[in-house]
């Protein structure tokens, strides 16, 4: 009598705790980050991108090692294009080493108009890769496209909504459907950027018309065909921005609060425009507040502000400014908020370049490395250290 009562309530407790567990790791928050795929640069491209030349700096000019691009920062692994498979690859490790769990994409829909198809095609590889390794992804679209493409005469005034229609529909036939595509509430995710795309009118009918269900997330403010609104960095006063974002988040059904390192751009000596404003690093201490403060407000997800834009500075890809800073306090918050168990370490996120820099150099069998590309994604990190030392065969 006395083994089975203990074998009763050993079972019991064993029972609380999985339920305690389970319930844990469904209140934890998903951690993305906002991922620009719109970099283009040789030798996987013929030309330099706008992103990296804003036609006004000169990639192929080198001084000092680097390469003359419209960013006051530089990526650590020099400018690259979004399309290269392996870079894709190389950001994902790095993501998923750092504890982030997927990406949201910067989309600018189906159209064959500047440089679209080319973001499209990124998107798509970008997904690909995702797949792949095991991490999440939800669409932000950019419906500023729209004017542009009413302006150049491609899209009828009265046809905004139309084109919009669809554009949600194709996402519904390719991509919210996929199992890794994030979801809220059992509806996948859609933010839209910005104010100056479609009404708050507009987006109420494209949704009916749409008849696609989604949690759609508009930008700063709530619309009203939105489940809530996601946060963004304000130059020109980021304090009372995030005040203002949480005060009306608490009325909402849903929010996404945003962390960022800092927003530096170059838009001023690149001759595009004035500058948006500017928010300092502070030695890193802008990040891990932002990042504190929003696995605080308890969201079902955070995103982060930006892994790349580089022409705004708000990246947290390792560079050669900051190297792997902003990464090692990723991975400091989410044991300490969301995951004691998470296991990689600041020396981990150096695991991906390495691989990065076989590939590029032909160092390495592409079979071998995509097998440690797979140990990477699955944690299994102490085979991937081995496989990656100077000494392994």
């Amino acid at each position: 009598m006395y083994r089975i009562c203990t074998f009763v309530l050993c079972l019991a407790v064993s029972l609380a705790s999985y339920s305690l567990a389970a319930d844990e790791a469904k209140s934890r928050p998903l951690v993305l980050a906002h991922y620009m795929p719109w970099y283009v640069a040789p030798p996987v491209s013929r030309s330099w991108g706008w992103h990296w030349t804003m036609n006004h700096f000169d990639p192929q000019s080198v001084k000092d090692g680097n390469r003359e691009i419209a960013s006051k920062f530089y990526p650590l692994i020099g400018p690259y294009d979004s399309g290269d498979p392996h870079v894709l690859e190389y950001h994902l490790l790095q993501m998923k080493l750092a504890g982030i769990d997927g990406v949201i994409v910067d989309w600018y829909g189906l159209e064959d108009f500047r440089d679209y198809p080319i973001l499209h095609r990124n998107t798509q590889r970008l997904i690909d890769q995702a797949a792949r390794l095991g991490m999440k992804f939800a669409i932000c679209y950019e419906d500023q496209t729209i004017p542009a493409l009413e302006k150049a005469g491609r899209l009828q005034t009265n046809r905004r909504v139309d084109h919009a229609v669809r554009e949600i529909q194709w996402l519904r036939d390719h991509w919210f459907s996929l199992p890794d595509y994030v979801r809220c509430g059992g509806q996948p995710v859609l933010l839209s950027f910005g104010q100056t795309g479609l009404s708050g009118e507009e987006w109420t009918r494209c949704l009916q018309q749409a008849k696609t269900k989604t949690a759609y997330f508009s930008q700063h403010f709530r619309r009203d065909a939105a489940v809530g609104a996601f946060d963004w960095p304000v130059p020109s006063d980021a304090v009372a921005a995030l005040k203002i974002f949480q005060e009306h988040a608490e009325s909402w059904k849903q929010s996404i609060p945003v962390a960022f390192p800092r927003f530096i751009d170059i838009y001023a000596e690149a001759k595009v425009h004035e500058s948006w404003g500017r928010i300092e690093d502070d030695q890193g201490a802008t990040f891990k507040k932002t990042l504190t403060n929003a696995f605080s407000l308890k969201a079902p997800m955070i995103q982060i502000a930006t892994w790349n834009d580089w022409g705004e500075g708000t990246v947290i890809e390792p560079s050669k400014e900051f190297g792997y800073r902003d990464l090692e306090v990723i991975q400091q918050l989410r044991r300490q908020h969301i995951d004691r168990t998470f296991s990689a370490t600041a020396a981990d996120l150096r695991l991906p370049l390495k691989l990065l820099q076989l590939r590029r150099t032909s160092s390495i069998h592409r079979g071998e490395a995509d097998r440690i590309a797979e140990l990477l994604a699955n944690g299994e990190l102490a085979a991937a250290r081995k496989a990656l030392s100077p000494n392994s065969k």
